[in-house]
């Protein structure tokens, strides 16, 4: 059988094939009133990366789910990566996973069901990784392949973060570089270094376990997962819902080496133009920044913050009297020197714009 390239299979790529938020809010929209459900902790009103519901025992269940076209040509690896980003999304409510079902879309009749069984397969690896089990799912024939995952945990109440909760001066920390979709771009392109082909992947299969620990620290005000929409997307999303502005530096946010380069060749992924046009009216250029606007394009420097995501890092807001212990528990937990820093901060609402790039 010859070798199965499952990108070639799909018009988008992982996490980049989000909706983008200016028409999510479209497809959200309803008219239907119904009544509020007090046990519903966490719903649809903050976008936060899971519902969380009340189980009367001081205890909650968080509900995901997350699933996409390939961003790999691998199977085992694009069944790896999707099912850490879908479970990622429990770990960024302070969370543990506990079970997993799968959801498969399929082109039977181009694509032979044994390739599937390995994407299969290196779900189930991801899941054991997570202590948890592959425990089902539902399958349909489909025109492109889809895999992902509903994902089931639990949460101590008094340890569960959310993306809403961040407050006044918090520093901000991010687990995981920037520059995944400009990365796989480039592969697609046949323009990616071979030094830097398994960058990527090891990012995106790396789950995000920290997040049960960061769930257990009061000094962690809020807590969410970068994914298709971006980094300045979804700290867009949780200065809106905690009511908050932010400043960020971009020469300290955490990103893999040598993306202007790709830049440069037209390695953009189109989820990052998408992004741009849904929130780029709520970003705005430090006056002290050295990003230079450009005329007819994206600056580099914000193509890369709003560069989409696979199975992304923890987007971390702490209350800024605990920075140091922040950074001491990032390096005891291997994390990279550029990860153990905070890049930004949170102030007061601003009028004019949501996120200042310096």
């Amino acid at each position: 059988m010859d070798e199965i390239k499952l990108t070639q299979y799909s018009h988008g790529a992982g996490c980049g094939c989000k909706i983008a938020p200016a028409v999510l809010d479209t497809i959200l929209h309803s008219a239907i009133k119904y009544d509020a459900d007090k046990n519903l902790l966490v719903g649809n009103d903050t976008r936060d990366d899971a519902a969380v519901y009340d189980l009367g025992d001081g205890n909650a269940i968080i509900s995901t789910t997350d699933f996409f076209m390939p961003i790999v040509d691998d199977p085992y690896d694009f069944g790896r990566i999707a099912s850490a980003n879908a479970i990622s999304d429990v770990y960024a409510m302070g969370g543990k996973p506990i079970l997993a079902i799968a959801i498969l879309g399929w082109p039977i009749n181009k694509i032979d069901a044994s390739i599937a069984q390995k994407v299969l397969e290196g779900s189930r690896a991801i899941c054991a990784e997570a202590g948890i089990t592959l425990a089902g799912g539902h399958s349909i024939d489909s025109p492109e392949p889809i895999f992902g995952l509903a994902v089931n945990g639990i949460v101590p109440i008094a340890n569960l973060k959310k993306n809403s909760t961040a407050e006044l001066g918090c520093k901000l920390f991010l687990t995981k570089a920037l520059g995944v979709g400009i990365l796989t771009t480039a592969q697609k392109k046949g323009i990616l270094q071979p030094a830097q082909e398994q960058i990527a992947k090891e990012s995106m299969v790396k789950l995000n376990k920290f997040g049960e620990t960061l769930g257990k620290l009061t000094w962690v005000r809020a807590l969410t997962d970068v994914t298709g929409f971006g980094l300045l997307g979804h700290l867009t999303e949780m200065c809106e819902g905690s009511h908050l502005s932010a400043e960020i530096n971009y020469e300290l946010v955490p990103q893999i080496p040598g993306l202007k380069d790709y830049l440069m060749q037209n390695s953009i992924p189109g989820g990052t133009g998408r992004n741009w046009a849904s929130y780029g009216n709520k970003i705005s250029i430090h006056p002290a920044s050295t990003i230079l606007p450009q005329a007819n394009e994206l600056a580099p420097e914000l193509a890369i913050l709003a560069d989409p995501q696979t199975s992304g890092g923890l987007l971390i807001a702490v209350d800024a009297a605990h920075e140091s212990e922040m950074i001491a528990l990032l390096k005891a937990n291997g994390f990279p020197d550029e990860c153990c820093i905070a890049f930004g901060s949170l102030t007061a609402s601003k009028n004019d714009h949501t996120i200042s790039v310096l």
